[in-house]
């Protein structure tokens, strides 16, 4: 599904002008132990770095509302992304939560991966290991890694969806 969502410098970015591209669509929540758990370590910063540097394009996507855990402001999602010395194209702010529930992203963090076409390929946790420890890392499937090895090698994903964990997404009230 298109989605229209502004980054931490005011550049709208929507799905349709990646078209051709790989895309990652990452839900962040800088507060979240599972997201720590990744890039504590810089397990999700090499992630970035690999396929960002194979053309793929990736979204760390922030739906927390104002006033909810993990909400950003940009300045404060410039920062954020300087302290973790993350990788990805762009950090985008969701905070009246519309793009998260367009795909219906409840966890931070929750992976989906789009093929050129425009298909979701993969969608659901980043790894085989729900827990917030990083030394769970290592031993761990990775099935970003994985779906995007996979489908740029034009194989099928094996393992196209899995159950996402980590916390809920902090969304608006309604």
């Amino acid at each position: 599904p298109e989605i229209s969502v502004t980054d931490t410098k005011g550049k709208t970015h929507t799905l349709s002008q990646y078209k051709g591209k790989y895309v990652v669509l990452e839900w962040f929540n800088p507060d979240c132990p599972f997201v720590k758990k990744h890039y504590g370590g810089g397990n999700m910063q090499k992630l970035q770095e690999e396929f960002t540097g194979k053309g793929v394009v990736w979204l760390t996507i922030d739906s927390s509302a104002p006033g909810q855990q993990g909400h950003l402001t940009p300045e404060q999602g410039e920062k954020k992304m300087a302290e973790l010395k993350t990788k990805q194209t762009a950090l985008l702010l969701d905070p009246e939560g519309k793009a998260g529930q367009i795909y219906g992203a409840k966890n931070t963090p929750q992976m989906f991966v789009i093929n050129p076409e425009g298909k979701i390929v993969y969608e659901g946790a980043i790894d085989s290991k729900a827990t917030p420890n990083p030394s769970d890392i290592p031993d761990s499937t990775n099935y970003v890694k994985a779906a995007l090895e996979e489908s740029m090698a034009g194989k099928n994903v094996s393992n196209a969806s899995t159950k996402p964990y980590g916390c809920s997404v902090k969304y608006k009230e309604a």
